[in-house]
């Protein structure tokens, strides 16, 4: 892998935590992606599963975990499957995990290959009253291709209907919602190296660059400082295009007087940094520019500051959405009567601030967790406001990746240039 090891205490702790949530006598099981194909004999590179990774740190296709706490043989209370490999595979397609050195990344002691999955668990299930199965259940998830996990599901329903069947996706929702002392350093990193991807670029955006150019440069900075590139479809919105939420063509040329809307971050050892920047293509914000830009970077200190422990996700949502009215009368954008004859299912600030300012961050960019469920420390959340007009071709979004702690927050991202003034000092530096 491009990225340095990970301590193996974090997966140990990981399956510790997970097994101490499941029913007596039951077996949990999880499998790695799919390969997923495109054309002719192309396939897309992996991108692991959130949880088996986090339970194992096994970075493979192919691979399945299982835990079985209450198992008779001690040995079979944590199981790693590898594929298999061989001559063939290796002249192929190169290293493969072998036993020991899984073991090494895991700290799972009993290691089988993937072939041998069938007749291995056949001797534990009958021994478990709940198989507990994975599902990707994040309430974003549109899914229309089968996954190895949803045939798994269908396959082990109809093999073993007697079987008591439970949901993983609740417990590691949970779980991942905290984060693990070990996992901070690697979002932490992934940051880092977003960080300097974006001071590149201050040196140079400039009148008549592409967008594609500005993606090039980032992604030669992430890929060379051991990240697989970027954390999720980069978008670099010039002009009104930045109107357009998810703008993903990058293929505009931008022009002077603009101002160019950077969602892009990269990720490191699956975990993900989500950042947002909005930086004028000149070199300098024009008055209308910069009046937009502070009221949005006053939304984004004063929703930052409510990210703290207790709070819950629709009454902060609530409170941003009462200070974004506020900056958008100011702007000249709506009005009392606009507030006062508003849906109160879509008020009247959605015209200009129509996405939601915060979602979890982890090993997925749209971490899984509860919305209902209070902040608590260890919780990383993104604030990210914004204010799109596309009557005068602008949209205007920051954003930073916020860790709640015992006594506040930290802004995990304070480092990046975020203030106008000084993202003018460095553009003309």
């Amino acid at each position: 892998m491009k990225y340095h090891p990970i301590p193996n205490k974090l997966f140990i702790r990981n399956r510790h935590r997970l097994s101490n949530l499941l029913k007596p006598k039951s077996i949990a099981i999880f499998h790695s992606n799919d390969i997923l194909p495109t054309n002719a004999d192309g396939t897309l590179r992996l991108r692991q599963n959130s949880d088996l990774f986090y339970l194992s740190g096994i970075d493979q296709e192919e691979s399945i975990v299982v835990l079985f706490p209450d198992a008779p043989d001690e040995k079979h209370r944590e199981i790693l499957f590898l594929r298999e490999t061989n001559e063939h595979i290796a002249v192929w397609e190169g290293y493969k995990y072998t036993k020991e050195h899984a073991r090494e990344v895991s700290g799972i002691q009993t290691v089988y290959w993937t072939r041998q999955f069938d007749t291995i668990i056949r001797t534990l299930i009958f021994e478990a009253e709940h198989i507990y199965l994975n599902a990707n259940e994040h309430t974003r998830a549109d899914i229309v291709v089968e996954t190895r996990e949803a045939r798994f599901v269908q396959k082990y329903q109809s093999l073993y209907p007697l079987h008591k069947f439970e949901r993983l996706a609740p417990l590691m929702h949970n779980l991942r919602a905290i984060k693990q002392e070990e996992e901070l350093p690697l979002l932490q990193e992934a940051m880092r190296i977003t960080e300097d991807g974006f001071r590149r670029l201050l040196s140079f955006v400039k009148p008549g660059v592409w967008e594609f150019e500005i993606e090039a440069e980032l992604l030669h900075e992430f890929v060379r400082q051991r990240s697989k590139g970027f954390a999720y479809e980069p978008i670099i919105a010039s002009g009104a295009n930045a109107c357009v939420l998810h703008y993903l063509a990058n293929d505009q040329q931008c022009k002077a007087g603009e101002v160019i809307l950077l969602d892009v971050a990269a990720e490191y050892a699956n975990y993900n940094a989500d950042l947002t920047r909005s930086i004028p293509v000149s070199g300098r914000y024009t008055p209308r520019q910069r009046q937009v830009y502070d009221a949005v970077h006053r939304v984004m200190k004063e929703a930052t500051a409510m990210l703290v422990p207790g709070n819950l996700w629709d009454e902060y949502h609530y409170e941003v959405g009462k200070i974004m009215e506020s900056e958008l009368k100011g702007l000249g954008l709506i009005s009392q009567h606009d507030i006062d004859n508003q849906d109160p299912d879509w008020p009247a600030y959605k015209k200009y601030f129509m996405h939601g300012t915060s979602h979890f961050l982890g090993l997925d960019v749209h971490d899984v967790g509860s919305k209902y469920r209070r902040f608590e420390p260890g919780m990383v959340f993104t604030c990210e406001p914004g204010i799109y007009i596309p009557e005068e071709g602008l949209g205007i979004r920051l954003e930073n990746n916020i860790l709640i702690t015992e006594g506040g927050n930290i802004d995990m991202m304070a480092s990046i240039p975020v203030d106008a003034d000084e993202i003018e000092t460095l553009m003309n530096a």
